[in-house]
Formats: structure tokens, sequence, C-alpha cells
């Protein structure tokens, strides 16, 4: 079976408040706009993630929310603060104890963690979209990968690197 896998770095957040947890960090303005810009995106692309593994940090979820107008109603959203923390190499377990059924997962997450995740996953792609993923991986980049892989057989460098885009390329 073929599988979808987009890592969305959260949009930029806010240091406006140097009190304020980390976790509880929200977006800044920049970082709405950049949202709603990749919801559009995502909308006129066909990203139709069938379950979405969301940070429970408030800056990845606004970022949930800025995005999910572009997005098909009623996609299941798991909101985690285990991936608040995660490494790349955790992720990827959390990936592949994925149910078969969903074709499709989008991970709104943080680095170093994502971009470690997209660039270990990715075995194949257009080398100008890799090396542009390897030099920089900023706040509101989505990656796109596609693995033939089983869930439960995922692993590094088994994934083809399909688009990269970065919120001021929309």
């Amino acid at each position: 079976m073929r599988h979808h896998i987009h890592l969305l770095r959260h949009a930029k957040s806010s240091w406006d408040d140097p009190g304020l947890p980390d976790h509880d960090r929200p977006l800044a303005p920049r970082g709405r706009r950049a949202a709603e810009r990749l919801g559009r995106h995502v909308a006129a692309t066909g990203v139709v993630p069938d379950m979405i593994l969301c940070s429970s940090a408030r800056r990845a979820v606004e970022t949930w929310e800025g995005i999910r107008g572009g997005l098909p109603p009623g996609t299941p959203v798991e909101v985690s603060p285990e991936l608040y923390e995660a490494g790349a190499a955790s992720l990827l377990q959390r990936l592949n104890l994925l149910p078969e059924r969903v074709g499709s997962v989008l991970i709104i997450g943080h680095n170093p963690s994502i971009e470690a995740l997209a660039i270990g996953l990715t075995g194949a792609g257009g080398a100008d979209a890799i090396a542009r993923m390897k030099t920089k991986y900023p706040t509101g980049a989505l990656a796109t990968l596609v693995a033939e892989e089983t869930w439960s057989e995922l692993a590094w460098e088994s994934a083809t690197l399909e688009r990269f885009v970065v919120p001021r390329d929309l």
C-alpha cells in the first residue's frame, strides 16, 4: 500500500511574553497568516490525510486550526503531549504503529524532530527539493513524502520526497 506522510513544522510562534512557558507560546501574527496560506495550499494540492497527529503545544494546535479549512471536515485529529518533545526516532516509531487503513497522515510538530524525520525518511526525490529541505526547514515548512512499505516496515531512507514548500513560497 502506498502511504503519504505530510510533515509540517508549526508556523511562526510569538516570543512577546518571555515569561510564558514554551509549551504555551501562541502563533505570532505572521504565523497565523502562514497557517492560513498553508490551508489554501493543502486544499489546492489535494492533501487529504486520513489522520492528523498534532503536538499539544499551543503553537502546533493553532497551526492545525489555521490549516483546518483546507482539509476535509471530520478528519480525525490526535493532539498528543508526547509529540511535543518526541525525537525523530520516536516519531518514526509512532508512524510504525499506524493501522494500515490510514493511507495518509499529517504530523504537526517541532524542530529539530520534524526536520530530522523528513530528512531521515527521504531516500529519493527531486535533488533540488531535498537540498532545500536539508538546508533549512523553517517554521511552517511542509514536506510530503510517499512510502511503499507498510507502516510497520517504514524505515529510514525508505520514502520519496514528493514536495517541500515553505510559507514564503505560497
